[in-house]
């Protein structure tokens, strides 16, 4: 009998519609409070100091994959290794490599010649990044040694605010043994997305690499090698040492005026950092599902290869527990070309601060897109949502209305 008399009541409710005013969406300052609902679910959770990156795949997956590594090393039998497990490189994979080299470079060329004409802003205090003049006065500053009022300490900025570096030990061999503590200053560091493309098949003549002919073996969890460990066109003597790995060379020209370009169109530039930042990233993400990217699930360190360094150098939470060492993860795109969000500028709002009253009403971009986006590129459909485009910023007085 009750689910006789709930079963009425229930269907009433679903199908008896309520009449809704018309004028109830006619009103701007509701209109505008549903826009400002939406919530950017695209940018990069701000993790605390001892809260550890999400890890790419999860920690069940990991420990049966452990437990398959220790099942096929108790067996006498050979392990077969695919590339480039075995030391050999991905064919495929190797026109990739120089597309994202060009395109790094292209990249660096483009903003060196826009970051002369459009201003870059940086936080003495916490390290936000502004682009754009006037810097913004949104009062977001809160670390230790901000000022009460939490108002940035803005000073004047370059490229390496909008593209950080993220540097890796360049390795002579990539499946050979890590770098330990002692010789982290006999090896070099190189930018991370260069030693990728290295490792991926793009030859700098000042960084030797070893290419193999023949793949290696693993056998009972050891790896064996029937190649020569030594080239005969390598002088060992000069190039590297007795351990395989190369003495410090001289870096890569990495001076901005070098890579300056002469272009007098400033849309048309910008319009080709943009694709060269495009294409270095998804080339990038296509190279990372194949060459193995570490990075620390506490601090910004990345080490290109199958495996981590030793080199304790830690000083994130707890490092002292680790004893300095790094906790090595899988990395992603995000640790390995990290975009420094920034606030995006509209059209509608030239030459006047961003006001931290309106602050829910502004989007967020990468620096490096942001800056492009100020000088004439269009910005692609994916960054839509990041950037709010749907949301319309009101005016001091019209804020008031919204409640």
């Amino acid at each position: 009998m009750l689910s006789r008399l709930v079963q009425p009541i229930s269907h009433h409710l679903r199908t008896t519609q309520f009449p809704v005013p018309k004028e109830r969406y006619t009103f701007p300052a509701l209109c505008l409070l549903y826009s400002t609902l939406s919530i950017c679910n695209d940018l990069p959770k701000k993790l605390k100091n001892f809260e550890r990156k999400p890890l790419v795949t999860s920690i069940n997956e990991l420990k049966r994959r452990g437990r398959e590594k220790r099942k096929e090393r108790q067996k006498v039998g050979e392990i077969v290794l695919q590339s480039p497990e075995n030391g050999l490189l991905v064919q495929k994979l190797i026109p990739i490599a120089k597309e994202v080299y060009t395109a790094r470079s292209e990249l660096l060329s483009c903003v060196s010649r826009l970051v002369k004409l459009i201003a870059i802003y940086s936080c003495s205090i916490c390290g936000e990044v502004h682009v754009g003049d006037p810097p913004h006065q949104i009062r977001t500053c809160n670390v230790r040694g901000s000022l009460s009022s939490k108002e940035h300490s803005w000073v004047k900025g370059g490229i390496e605010h909008i593209l950080p570096l993220v540097e890796s030990f360049h390795l002579y061999d990539r499946i050979g043994r890590a770098v330990s503590h002692n010789e982290m200053l006999e090896v070099d560091r190189i930018p991370a997305i260069v030693e990728l493309c290295i490792q991926a098949g793009v030859d700098i003549p000042e960084y030797l690499t070893r290419r193999r002919t023949f793949p290696v073996y693993c056998v009972a969890g050891r790896i064996i090698d029937f190649e020569k460990r030594f080239p005969k066109e390598i002088s060992l003597d000069k190039d590297i040492d007795e351990y395989g790995f190369p003495y410090k060379k001289k870096r890569l020209n990495e001076d901005s005026s070098s890579r300056e370009m002469h272009c007098d169109d400033i849309q048309a530039v910008a319009i080709r950092g943009m694709k060269a930042w495009k294409k270095m990233c998804s080339g990038a993400s296509k190279l990372m599902e194949k060459y193995a990217v570490q990075t620390c699930g506490y601090c910004p360190e990345v080490q290109v290869g199958p495996k981590g360094h030793r080199v304790r150098n830690c000083q994130a939470y707890k490092h002292q527990m680790r004893d300095g060492q790094h906790a090595w993860q899988e990395a992603t795109i995000n640790d390995f070309v990290p975009p420094v969000y920034v606030y995006h500028i509209q059209d509608q709002q030239p030459n006047k601060p961003l006001v931290n009253e309106l602050k829910r009403y502004y989007g967020m971009l990468p620096a490096v897109v942001e800056l492009f986006s100020q000088a004439g590129a269009p910005v692609e459909k994916n960054y839509g949502h990041s950037m709010r485009v749907d949301v319309v910023v009101p005016d001091m007085d019209e804020e008031k209305w919204v409640v």
